[in-house]
């Protein structure tokens, strides 16, 4: 069989690949060598902008199957009946590095998944924590940049991580989560996933609920000491992305089962604490798990760029009998994902093949701008209504209407009877065992230990008391013996 022949970007065949044009043997390359320029042409323009947040992740595609029935709380069509499969692809990801960072750090790691369903893609963006550092988006930014590299010195200072989290007193449960044994997962394989915000799910009749996912990694919790973590990073940093592609490749199918939290819509308001703090989960005691289906992975992505960095999640993609909660954060980041693949990859991103849906057709007005492939021939019409037998609304909302009221303006959220930024940290601390709170006192205090403010130290000593006295005393000693005091 003859080889294909290479060639240029508009299809012409190339002669020489090995050696530019000259003047000469000897002499100075020529600009009519097209050839050369559009490979250093393209070279240069190889990268696009990485995610601000969640930049360096690892992928795969498989299916969801629902194992139970759920039709009494959602209409989705994907969670329809028992035995119901929809193809997915899974994106993991740390959330503070960059595209270059190692995979075995300190650090939450992002849980999205892509459901390409009869009815539209549903995009479930989620953590492998169940809350998070924050409760209103307009600190996000703030947040995010405590985090990341120092603009002088270029590094992650504890100073700025600290500093944010000692203003920041509904941090504590996350904080206590992160620094706890399961804040360096042993592989994105042997951790949950969480939808972390709360959702609303509406039945065929109407009725509406709000849900909390939970999906529960088959494989069994494996994490890693900080030893361990800085080993593994140092000898292998792409540890969490080798063991995935490895494993599936295997033909191993990491798997996790799907439960979700129900509490009827009517129950939210009076409910002892907000249902919508993303700081804080729902005791199973209260609302029990539910399960739903399995997820499994069972394909890996022939080309990392084009199938992971471009692969574009995003919260607002509901589909019928899936819609938003009041949920601050949540409602922050229905704007800021979208936006954020339309400045990465373009309007156009949904286009692409990962993001495209595939067990239906995108059909809207939807023309042009950077690198549009969608004309839709001569005859169709780029506005509605139309006489041309154009797509037409349903008139059926996806999910039903959250309830508003008040004037306004710039709020806190509303405080129910037992609302608290420390019990729920106390919780979990109580929670642990004897060998795992000594581990999570020492991550705590390594890193507390490290800032140079007495004034931010004691802040953030205050939120450990807050939540358990016991807690409190142990971090303080442990700070102390580490700073000589």
């Amino acid at each position: 069989m003859s080889q294909r022949v290479l060639t240029t970007e508009s299809g012409a065949p190339v002669a020489d690949n090995q050696n530019s044009a000259s003047a000469g043997p000897g002499g100075p390359l020529l600009l009519q060598d097209q050839h050369l320029l559009e490979k250093l042409a393209r070279f240069n323009r190889e990268r696009i902008p990485e995610r601000v947040v969640h930049a360096r992740g690892s992928g795969a595609y498989g299916h969801f199957e629902v194992t139970d029935d759920v039709t009494g709380f959602t209409h989705a069509d994907f969670l329809s009946g028992v035995g119901r499969r929809t193809e997915v692809f899974v994106r993991f990801s740390t959330v503070a590095d960059s595209l270059g960072g190692a995979d075995a750090v300190r650090d939450p790691r992002g849980f999205a998944v892509k459901f390409y369903t009869e009815q539209g893609n549903y995009d479930l963006v989620g953590n492998n924590t169940p809350v998070f550092f924050i409760k209103d988006p307009i600190k996000f930014p703030d947040f995010i940049h405590s985090q990341k590299r120092d603009p002088f010195t270029g590094r992650q200072e504890p100073d700025n991580v600290w500093d944010f989290w000692a203003h920041s007193p509904e941090a504590t449960h996350q904080v206590t989560w992160l620094m706890g044994d399961r804040g360096i997962p042993a592989s994105y394989r042997h951790m949950n996933g969480y939808g972390s915000h709360t959702y609303q799910w509406t039945n065929a009749d109407g009725e509406a609920f709000f849900v909390k996912y939970h999906f529960k990694t088959d494989q069994g919790i494996r994490c890693l000491t900080s030893e361990q973590a800085a080993e593994l990073a140092g000898t292998d940093p792409n540890s969490h992305q080798t063991d995935l592609l490895q494993a599936i490749e295997r033909g191993v199918k990491p798997s996790w089962t799907l439960y979700v939290q129900v509490m009827p819509a009517a129950e939210a308001a009076d409910y002892r604490f907000n249902p919508f703090d993303l700081t804080k989960v729902w005791p199973h005691r209260d609302h029990p798990l539910r399960r739903v289906g399995r997820l499994v992975l069972d394909r890996n992505p022939d080309n990392v760029f084009a199938e992971v960095e471009q692969a574009a999640f995003s919260p607002n993609n509901f589909v019928p009998g899936i819609g938003p909660s009041p949920d601050k954060m949540l409602q922050g980041r229905l704007f800021a994902y979208a936006d954020a693949h339309r400045y990465r990859l373009g309007v156009n991103h949904t286009l692409l093949a990962v993001n495209a849906p595939r067990a239906t057709v995108a059909s809207n007005y939807g023309r042009d701008g950077l690198m549009a492939v969608n004309s839709q021939g001569r005859y169709a019409k780029n506005y509605e209504p139309n006489s041309y037998d154009g797509p037409v609304e349903t008139g059926r909302p996806l999910a039903a209407p959250l309830p508003v009221t008040g004037h306004t303006g710039t709020h806190e959220a509303p405080l129910h009877t037992k609302d608290d930024d420390s019990v729920q940290a106390g919780e979990l601390y109580r929670l642990m065992s004897a060998e795992e709170r000594s581990r999570l006192v020492a991550n705590i205090a390594g890193g507390l230990a490290q800032v140079t403010r007495d004034d931010v130290v004691r802040k953030n000593l205050a939120h450990f008391h807050a939540a358990d006295p016991e807690y409190g005393r142990r971090v303080e000693a442990a700070v102390r013996a580490l700073r000589g005091d």
